[in-house]
């Protein structure tokens, strides 16, 4: 307890405004004169939080997969991507958890549990989301293509321009939490009615939810890491202890936070899902090489094109945003200058944005290479939370762990080593 609680307060809260962020752990009589405010700060951040999970997950090769997948499904699908939830949530009930008790990074805690380990799973995070922000920034030129007939490669670097943007604000944090909040909403929004118009058989759906027409074990393991591999697992859980929500009285908080994450991401599948559906359904063969943006032509015209072009430009800024902020997130302190954390952001998509501009896309080989990073990154990133979960009690403050969050952890980790095998399995293929 510092010797002088008011000062401490003054002093804390000052560094947040300068971080953007909106909660700090204070003396208990001044939390309890500060209650109402302290909430809403806490309410923001954890919405902030979340949608930064939800929506770096959410980007441009999300979009193909679900076209793709219906098209090749169709209501069978539905089966497919209850699966993934429900694995999803295991994985991220068990991250938010043991990172937000902790009040540590994930590689903070894997160089204590096993020294040198954070800087590898460091690596294996940032080569990873420098590759896919390459292709993140690349949807959003797509995305203002799609929109406004704007030149892919000019779109790519203006809507890098605008990203750099938000970690140029001096409420960094904020402006953050707010953009992901409201891009997430718009694309939540445009989908809703996209799906209407389309008219899926949400019957058939329904009934393939629990009862599917046919299983493919490979689709249900590319949704969970696609959702959940790579950056993305701790995208929202740094983002959340960044704003100073930590330790075991927020447990409530963070438990719900990371659910409705995965939830919002999982609204936005299947109304992506429902609205190919319903496209298909009504007998239209998808054959050009954009399928997605050709079946919302189908469900709504052409303002179902421009709103394509709205919902792909918006999911693939959100990723860019999400992919810097979490990929330096790996190499920076917890308790370094914010400023320079935001600097280290800027330069981050600057360079993807060169690369893209002077490369045209991410190349492939580079793609094989960073989605087998990714493919790593779960099982062992997940395996070292598990473990402080398990069996360091000292650095979960000595917290009590959940024997059943535990055991579905578990689970959900033999999961993810399939999904690491297939990737090396992908790099294998690469260099034959």
């Amino acid at each position: 307890m510092p010797t002088s609680p008011t000062s401490h307060s003054r002093d804390e809260h000052a560094r947040n405004d300068a971080a953007g962020s909106h909660v700090v752990d204070r003396p208990q009589h001044a939390e309890a004169a500060e209650l109402p405010d302290a909430a809403k700060h806490r309410k923001t951040a954890l919405l902030g939080a979340m949608f930064l999970m939800a929506t770096s997950a959410i980007g441009p090769g999300f979009i193909t997969q679900t076209t793709v997948f219906t098209v090749q499904m169709g209501a069978a699908f539905a089966f497919a991507i209850l699966i993934s939830i429900l694995v999803d949530i295991a994985v991220q009930l068990n991250v938010w958890r043991v990172i937000g008790v902790t009040g540590m990074r994930a590689q903070d805690l894997a160089n204590t549990v096993l020294p040198g380990l954070g800087w590898f799973l460091a690596f294996l995070v940032f080569v990873g989301g420098m590759v896919f922000n390459i292709g993140n920034i690349a949807g959003t030129g797509l995305g203002l293509n799609a929109m406004l007939g704007v030149d892919p490669t000019i779109g790519g670097a203006i809507s890098a321009v605008i990203a750099i943007l938000i970690f140029l604000s001096k409420r960094a944090g904020m402006a953050l939490d707010r953009i992901v909040v409201l891009l997430g909403a718009v694309m939540i929004l445009l989908m809703l009615y996209v799906a209407v118009q389309a008219a899926p058989p949400v019957g058939d759906a329904l009934k393939n939810t629990v009862m599917p027409d046919k299983v493919d074990f490979l689709v249900i393991t590319t949704l969970i890491g696609g959702t959940v591999g790579g950056y993305i697992t701790y995208a929202g859980a740094h983002r959340m202890i960044d704003s100073g929500i930590r330790g075991e009285e927020r447990v409530k908080e963070i438990t719900r936070s990371s659910v409705l994450g995965i939830i919002v991401t999982g609204v936005m599948r299947v109304l992506l899902f429902l609205a190919i559906l319903g496209v298909v359904a009504g007998g239209v063969a998808l054959t050009s090489s954009n399928l997605a943006a050709e079946a919302f032509g189908h469900a709504a015209g052409e303002i179902g094109v421009r709103m394509f072009g709205i919902v792909l430009w918006a999911a693939a800024l959100t990723s860019v945003v999400g992919a810097a902020y979490t990929s330096v997130s790996f190499i920076t302190k917890a308790d370094g200058k914010v400023r320079t954390r935001n600097l280290l952001t800027i330069g981050f998509i600057a360079v993807c944005a060169v690369l893209f501009v002077v490369l045209g896309k991410a190349p492939q080989q580079l793609l094989v290479f960073a989605g087998a990073f990714n493919g790593l990154i779960l099982p062992v990133g997940f395996a070292v939370l598990l473990f402080v979960a398990w069996r360091r009690r000292d650095l979960m403050q000595g917290y009590r762990y959940p024997k059943w969050l535990l055991v579905i952890g578990v689970l959900a980790w033999l999961l993810t080593l399939y999904l690491g095998w297939n990737s090396l399995a992908g790099l294998g293929k690469l260099w034959s």
